[in-house]
């Protein structure tokens, strides 16, 4: 009677548990169980190296925090004081500025140029395709080397062309007024096949009815290319400018290679003053404050980009 009374005592409280081991089981089970933990490795390397740099140059920009001495101390608003009264940051902003408004409208307009020159059914076009965009696959270190070399005031290609004309030598990375034009040409070249690659793949989209239907009705090429052929680019167009100005508000590479921001502070744009202030003289709160400068400025420029593109931009349903 004792045995029965615990097997019937502990029957409903075996019973009671499997439905839970059960959930357990179907859980682990689950293909979300099985995404995350192919994820989380990912997940945990972005957090180490990603977000906890971000918080602690967030900490950092409120702070004395130098390598001349042991600790750091509370400064407040200091840090963004000074940058309102730094002449170089003025210059650098400037710098930044006139780079990303002649970077992104001449890498947009050279790469839809070469996409439309591409986009028919030609020979060796898969070549030509390749070669447009193997400017991408480059790394920044032979460019900038390509291109000292090629703007050499002693014996570069470009001045050696310009003899050729009968015209004046140039200085080019060697001019404080020359310096930037030629890193704005240099940064054309880098990303003209990205650009290729993205109005290329737009323009494949178009259908073709639409073209046959414009010559039906007398458009001719120019006048169709502007009347529907730009329209339907307008997506690719919002996202390369998005893409591209952020891309150009964080120039560095470059600079670092071929001028170190100069002559006489002429290219030093914003994060390469950023990593003077950091690397060079050990001001990494003041170096901290100028990143998140920068940082809201992508941000605010960004969004009035998105809300202003939007008007602009023609979805196909």
């Amino acid at each position: 009677m004792a045995a029965g009374s615990v097997a019937r005592a502990g029957g409903p409280r075996q019973r009671s548990r499997a439905p839970g081991a059960a959930t357990v089981r179907r859980v682990l089970d689950s293909e979300q169980v099985t995404g995350w933990s192919f994820v989380t490795p990912g997940v945990a390397i972005i957090m180490l190296f990603g977000t906890v740099p971000i918080i602690w140059s967030a900490v950092l920009s409120f702070q004395r925090s130098t390598l001349d001495t042991p600790g750091s101390r509370f400064a407040g608003l200091s840090n963004y004081r000074q940058m309102a009264r730094d002449p170089v940051v003025a210059q650098a902003i400037q710098h930044t500025l006139v780079y990303t408004a002649l970077f992104v409208p001449g890498t947009m307009a050279v790469g839809l140029f070469l996409a439309v020159a591409m986009n028919r059914k030609i020979r060796f076009i898969s070549l030509y395709r390749t070669a447009a965009y193997a400017t991408m696959a480059i790394s920044t270190i032979s460019e900038a080397i390509v291109f000292t070399w090629l703007f050499d005031p002693s014996y570069g290609v470009a001045n050696y062309s310009l003899s050729l004309l009968h015209l004046p030598q140039q200085q080019f990375l060697n001019s404080p007024s020359e310096a930037l034009f030629v890193i704005v040409a240099m940064t054309i070249w880098g990303w003209t096949g990205f650009a290729v690659v993205v109005y290329l793949a737009a323009l494949q989209g178009i259908p073709r009815t639409l073209l046959e239907a414009a010559a039906i009705d007398g458009a001719g090429p120019w006048r169709t290319f502007r009347r529907i052929t730009l329209p339907l680019l307008s997506p690719a167009s919002l996202f390369l400018t998005v893409w591209l100005t952020i891309n150009a508000l964080q120039l560095f590479d470059e600079v670092y290679l071929s001028t170190q921001g100069g002559p006489l502070h002429a290219t030093t744009v914003l994060v390469y003053y950023l990593y003077d202030q950091a690397f060079q003289q050990f001001n990494f709160g003041y170096a901290s404050a100028i990143a998140y400068f920068l940082f809201l400025v992508i941000i605010v420029i960004t969004v009035i980009q998105f809300r202003v593109g939007r008007r602009f931009t023609y979805y196909r349903s």
